[in-house]
């Protein structure tokens, strides 16, 4: 009896020290928030860091994924209506339409996470400059019976 008591002792406290091992060797991944911003047919999926790194869309620095003064405020508006410059990263994939679709899909998202991030603070900031909305204007579907395009018709015969 005192055995079988001894045994179970020590195959649960094997066990207990196995668990432990297993627990340090997971590594302490960075907390991250995580959205979605969509423009046309772009899809953003951003993770928002706390702390100082660099912005990667699809892995490439978002200055040479997106270069020029123009998309670059684009991008940091959201950081800047917020006074958050600095303080955050980010790592995107981006997918679908153009680069221009895909940048305001980014912004989109952007503002998204640090809606989520601290709501009290920056939904008002971020609402009212517009960035929290979906612009759901899409390319129109081309109808049948039509030249082309969505709305182009076919000549009509002279008289």
């Amino acid at each position: 009896m005192e055995k079988s008591l001894k045994n179970k002792k020590n195959n649960i406290l094997i066990k207990n020290i196995t668990k432990e091992k297993n627990l340090k060797k997971k590594k302490n991944k960075p907390k991250f928030i995580f959205t979605v911003g969509r423009r046309k047919t772009a899809t953003a999926r951003v993770r928002l860091f706390s702390g100082k790194g660099e912005t990667l869309v699809n892995g490439i620095p978002i200055e040479k994924y997106f270069p020029g003064e123009v998309a670059k405020v684009a991008y940091l508006k959201p950081f800047a209506l917020t006074n958050t410059l600095g303080k955050y990263y980010a790592t995107i994939k981006v997918e679908g339409s153009g680069k221009n679709g895909q940048l305001e899909a980014i912004v989109h998202g952007i503002a998204r996470t640090l809606d989520k991030e601290n709501r009290e603070l920056y939904h008002s900031l971020l609402k009212k400059a517009g960035l929290l909305t979906r612009d759901a204007r899409m390319k129109e579907r081309r109808k049948s019976g039509q030249m082309g395009k969505a709305r182009k018709k076919k000549q009509s015969p002279k008289r």
